[in-house]
């Protein structure tokens, strides 16, 4: 291995039903607190809505009802991540946004063939850093459902 393959990359280490999940920094825009969604008929059971921030309308997809998960009032740790995807942004609803961890690439262990309730196509691998572990949520697969569900605006 050489020591561009050692190299801490910054994540986001993001909560969802007592799970740690971990998204690259440089994908994130801005947490937001939770705010009013307006929501779009005829779209997919886990895209809330629309969210106008700062003049740009947002699609925001709730990953508990993407991922299966059982739903849960919000909360004040609730947040929306602002995420920037090419040429577009999404929102994406998690039960709270605790941390800014640097994840050394040598800790990255490829998907196991179970993970909590996720499918497997939303995670690109697991990593143990102090006890914890976390799991890194594959932004593409879940963006992708997004563009297949025409929700995204522009």
């Amino acid at each position: 291995m050489n020591e561009m393959e050692l190299v801490a990359s910054k994540v986001i280490v993001f909560e969802l039903e007592n799970e740690e999940y971990v998204i690259p920094v440089e994908k994130v825009r801005s947490i937001e607190r939770l705010q009013k969604i307006t929501r779009v008929p005829r779209t997919k059971k886990f895209i809330k809505g629309v969210i106008n921030l700062r003049g740009v309308i947002t699609p925001i997809i709730d990953l508990r009802k993407l991922f299966d998960m059982d739903e849960r009032p919000y909360s004040d740790h609730t947040r929306i991540i602002i995420i920037t995807q090419e040429d577009y942004e999404v929102g994406l609803i998690v039960d709270a946004a605790n941390d800014v961890l640097d994840l050394p690439s040598d800790s990255i262990e490829p998907q196991p063939d179970v993970v909590g309730a996720v499918k497997v196509d939303y995670i690109d691998g697991v990593a143990m850093i102090d006890d914890r572990l976390l799991i890194l949520l594959n932004l593409e697969q879940v963006l992708e459902v997004n563009h297949q569900s025409e929700m995204v605006i522009g």
